[in-house]
């Protein structure tokens, strides 16, 4: 038996998770509180987390944000803001999942069921660098970084960063094809649409730029790599 932990503050709405989950076989405990439910968590070993965004003494990003510090236990964000920012913020502190309030139950449940799966099914290294890039809809995710191509958005552990039109597709470009080598004249072919006449340093200096806003350490990148003599390649 499956054992889940809710953290919701909303008293009726953690009994019909429960109740619901209950029925399916689960086993359920709830915490109504950020900062309680976030050490139980950490500390205490359950099978999936049902996190609520907006909680008393801590907020949903940042217990999803320790959680992932410590443990790869799925997490289903559940919250009444419909934003897209805070959906892809919450995929990017590393969330399995996200559904808006009010949903139906049954829905909630088949969730569960899909996210346990897949965990069982990957193992405990879910998260392990061969599996830490993945695509879904309009959304590039590896590890904490979120390109949203159909709004054009770069989150990067939950914060948004500015890119210029040319730096977000080839950041788009790179990280839609990991581990394959591409010279400067084919980046350049590929993203400004030309033959590459002598600048292909436009191609550096958007490298250099794109590396500043998402590279902890420029130096020793973690996205993108220089292979000397060749090229870049978007990291896997």
């Amino acid at each position: 038996m499956s054992n889940i932990l809710i953290i919701e503050d909303d008293t009726a709405i953690a009994e019909l998770e429960k109740d619901y989950l209950e029925l399916s076989e689960f086993h359920v405990e709830i915490e109504h509180e950020g900062s309680e439910g976030a050490a139980r968590a950490i500390d205490e070993d359950f099978d999936l987390i049902l996190l609520d965004l907006m909680l008393p003494g801590m907020d949903g990003f940042e217990i999803c944000k320790l959680i992932r510090e410590k443990k790869n236990t799925p997490i289903i964000m559940v919250s009444a803001k419909k934003e897209d920012i805070d959906k892809i913020r919450g995929l990017g502190l590393g969330a399995d999942d996200y559904m808006t309030k009010p949903f139906n139950p049954l829905e909630l449940v088949a969730r569960v069921k899909s996210q346990l799966r897949r965990y069982t099914q990957l193992g405990s290294t879910a998260r392990s660098d061969n599996q830490s890039e993945f695509r879904t809809g309009g959304l590039v995710i590896r590890d904490d970084l979120i390109i949203d191509k159909t709004a054009r958005r770069v989150i990067l552990a939950g914060e948004e960063k500015t890119f210029t039109t040319k730096e977000f597709d080839l950041l788009t470009f790179l990280a839609e094809h990991p581990n394959h080598v591409y010279s400067k004249e084919e980046l350049f072919k590929k993203i400004w649409e030309m033959e590459s006449v002598g600048d292909i340093a436009t191609v550096t200096v958007h490298i250099k730029k794109i590396r500043e806003k998402i590279e902890e350490n420029t130096s020793k990148p973690k996205y993108i790599e220089t292979i000397w003599g060749v090229g870049y390649r978007f990291r896997l």
